[in-house]
C-alpha cells in the first residue's frame, strides 16, 4: 500500500524546489506544509493525505520568474478551485485562469504548463485514488456503485460550480485537527464525489467527432483571432472564415478549444496585457485600449477575473526588483 504523503508527494516537491518545514500559522496543523526555495520563489504547499485512499491540497507560492513545469502525477482523479493563477497548460495549450474550477486525470501523461512570474498560484483542490474510487466506493456502493471517472472528465474546467466551491472554501478555512480533522475531510471527499458525479446527469456536451475539414476550419479561425485578438470581430466573420454556420462555429469551437469564441479572445487579450504591464510603460488605460478595452475598468475587472489581482498591483509586482 503506498503512502501519498511519503512516496508521492515529498519527492515531487523536493524535486521541484520546496524542501518540507513545520506547518506555517496560516494552515491546519493536521497537514503536512513545504517552503519553496528563496531562490526560486516564496510560499507554500500544503498536503493532508489519507494513506494511498485521497489528499487535500492547498498551493500559496510563486515563482520569481516564468517556469516551465513538468512532473508525472499518481493515478487520481483531481479536482482544484483557483483563487488566483496565470500561465499555460501544455499539453493540451490552455490558459489557466483564475476563479476557475478544473479536474485533472493523473497517471495518464505527463502534466507541462508554463507558470507566470509573480503572480501567486493560490489554490485548493482533492485527488481521490485509485484505492478509493476502484476498491472502497465499491465495497460500500456495490450494487449502485458508478465509476466516477467519467464524471470527472466532464466537468473539465468551469466557472459554473457554485457547490464546489464553497466546499472547496470550507476545506481551505478548517482548522479542526485529530479525529475531528480526519472525519472532517473524510466527509468532504464523499460531498465531492457525490457533488462530481451528480453534475454528469446535468452536464449535456455533443460528443460528435471533429471532421478533418471541420479541424482545419477551426485551426484557420484560431490563427485568424491570434492576429486579430484586439479588434472587434464579428461572429459572421468568424464563420465566413470557417465557411460554417454561427451555431456549428460556435459548438465546434467549444470543442476545439475547450472554450468559448469570447474567452479565446479575453485570454489572449490578458497574455498580452502581462507582458504590456510587466515590460512597457504604458498606462494601465494604454494598456486596456491596447488590447481591446475601450475603458480600463472593463479591463481591470477582466484581469482580475483572470488572474485574480488588479493590473496596477500586477504591475507593482512584475516590476519589483
Amino acid at each position: 500500500m503506498k503512502n501519498i504523503l511519503n512516496d508521492c508527494y515529498q519527492p515531487l516537491l523536493e524535486n521541484n524546489g520546496f524542501h518540507r518545514i513545520e506547518i506555517s500559522e496560516q494552515f491546519n496543523p493536521s497537514g503536512a506544509c513545504w517552503q519553496l526555495s528563496p531562490e526560486i520563489g516564496k510560499g507554500y504547499y500544503w498536503v493532508y493525505a489519507k494513506k494511498d485512499l485521497y489528499d487535500i491540497k492547498i498551493h500559496d507560492f510563486y515563482f520569481h520568474e516564468d517556469s516551465f513545469m513538468e512532473f508525472n502525477l499518481p493515478g487520481c482523479l483531481s479536482i482544484t478551485k483557483y483563487e488566483s493563477i496565470s500561465g499555460e497548460e501544455l499539453s493540451p495549450y490552455r490558459r489557466l485562469c483564475a476563479g476557475c474550477i478544473k479536474t485533472f486525470i493523473g497517471g495518464r501523461k505527463p502534466y507541462k504548463a508554463l507558470i507566470h512570474q509573480k503572480i501567486p498560484i493560490r489554490s485548493v483542490g482533492i485527488e481521490i485514488m485509485p484505492a478509493y474510487y476502484n476498491d472502497y466506493l465499491k465495497k460500500q456502493y456495490e450494487a449502485e456503485y458508478t465509476n466516477p471517472l467519467s464524471a470527472f472528465q466532464q466537468i473539465d474546467q468551469t466557472t459554473d460550480f457554485p457547490e464546489m466551491a464553497m466546499l472547496l472554501h470550507q476545506i481551505k478555512t478548517y482548522r479542526g485537527n485529530g479525529i475531528s480533522a480526519g472525519l472532517f475531510y473524510e466527509g468532504k471527499v464523499a460531498e465531492a464525489v457525490s457533488l462530481i458525479v451528480e453534475s454528469q446527469k446535468k452536464i449535456k456536451r455533443i460528443k460528435q467527432q471533429l471532421s478533418s475539414q471541420d479541424i482545419a476550419a477551426l485551426e484557420k479561425v484560431t490563427a485568424y483571432l491570434n492576429d486579430h485578438y484586439a479588434l472587434e470581430i464579428p461572429l459572421e466573420r468568424l464563420a465566413q472564415t470557417a465557411c460554417m454556420g454561427t451555431t456549428k462555429l460556435k459548438t465546434t469551437f467549444k470543442q476545439f478549444t475547450g472554450c468559448t469564441v469570447t474567452e479565446y479572445i479575453q485570454q489572449r487579450r490578458m497574455r498580452q496585457a502581462e507582458h504590456l504591464l510587466a515590460k512597457t510603460d504604458l498606462t494601465i488605460g494604454q494598456v486596456a485600449q491596447t488590447v481591446g478595452y475601450s475603458t480600463s475598468s472593463r479591463f481591470a475587472e477582466l484581469f482580475r477575473k483572470s488572474t485574480g489581482i488588479l493590473p496596477g498591483e500586477y504591475r507593482k509586482i512584475t516590476q519589483q526588483k
